[in-house]
């Protein structure tokens, strides 16, 4: 696969630096980012910051405003109120041309000319961007998406999947320091779908941020360095595992292969171990403030006792739990 960073020369735009406190500076941030329609608030006093070559997760539900976040970064529309930096730039009316060269946004629906061929649909939105060397950046981005042997074909005559590759090598056109991916894997099969995933993982390690929104959890917890679960306001933002702590107590899960005639007898008092409980004969859920720590306690325990240990492992929460947690969470304080 082809570098994303050779699609072009070296930027135009000034290199970013880490900030006294260590933490690299943020390419894109929001600070108390707010848009009405009407009386409809669709984005809700939205503050956060995306590191430079990061891949960020921008999860919710349909109507949370996802899009309408996307669009207001993207220059599409204007915010009703806070501020925003992005790739470097602040968001104003007056910057609008020069954040459009920076970045590069791949909605949901390819919005590609069906009647013009592959080559023909890149180079005229080469043309819009006003990119020299054209032909070259185009073969370029076409060996990125494994593209190049349908370079002639009309896209009509591709698949949805196709297409979506196509719309991928459109976004790499302009090197952009930040590229919104709104659902990139929708409607691809399993080979196309892991393909995209290597491309997102290129562009992160060539430093290039991705905005990611997609409502394939597995998808977000594979490729993103961090998520945000947003619904018209920010629910939670961080890593998946840090987003599981803060969420789930921590649990080993105990099989054996007969119940325990007295189990608090094995468990109670043991270190690290806060409580148990059993769901069903010979299979124990133990709540432990740090697994490292009761695991090993739990099995000399179990060994001690005579019992047949089948598993000891901790608890695994999906971010799917987390996302559903939070979602729901939502849904009751609405019906109230």
């Amino acid at each position: 696969m082809t570098s994303p960073r050779s699609l072009a020369g070296p930027r135009s735009a000034p290199a970013l630096t880490a900030p006294s406190g260590g933490l690299p500076e943020p390419v894109l941030a929001a600070e108390h980012l707010t848009k009405c329609f009407g009386d409809r608030t669709a984005v809700d006093d939205l503050n956060l910051e995306v590191a430079r070559g990061e891949v960020f997760g921008f999860l919710g539900p349909n109507g949370a405003g996802k899009s309408t976040t996307v669009r207001m970064f993207g220059t599409l529309i204007a915010p009703t109120s806070g501020s925003a930096l992005v790739a470097g730039v602040p968001l104003g009316p007056g910057n609008g041309v020069e954040i459009r060269r920076r970045i590069s946004v791949m909605p949901e629906s390819p919005g590609l000319y069906l009647r013009l061929s592959v080559t023909e649909n890149l180079e005229l939105f080469a043309g819009l961007y006003g990119l020299r060397h054209s032909s070259q950046r185009i073969g370029r981005a076409l060996e990125a998406v494994n593209m190049s042997g349908r370079a002639s074909d009309t896209c009509g005559s591709l698949s949805k999947g196709l297409r979506q590759r196509v719309a991928l090598a459109r976004a790499l056109l302009n090197d952009p320091q930040v590229v919104f991916l709104d659902e990139p894997t929708a409607g691809l099969d399993p080979v196309a779908t892991r393909e995209v995933h290597e491309l997102v993982d290129s562009l992160r390690q060539h430093a290039v941020t991705v905005f990611l929104t997609t409502h394939r959890l597995e998808e977000a917890e594979r490729l993103c360095d961090r998520v945000a679960i947003f619904n018209t306001t920010l629910r939670l933002t961080g890593t998946p595992d840090e987003l599981r702590r803060r969420l789930f107590t921590r649990a080993l899960e105990v099989r054996t292969l007969a119940a325990l005639p007295d189990p608090g007898k094995v468990f109670d008092g043991l270190p690290a171990v806060e409580a148990w409980s059993s769901d069903q004969p010979g299979s124990y859920i133990l709540r432990v403030s740090e697994p490292s720590a009761a695991a090993p306690a739990v099995a000399r325990s179990l060994v001690a006792a005579g019992a047949d240990v089948l598993a000891i492992g901790e608890r695994q929460h999906s971010l799917e739990d987390v996302y559903l947690r939070l979602i729901d969470d939502d849904v009751e304080v609405e019906r109230r």
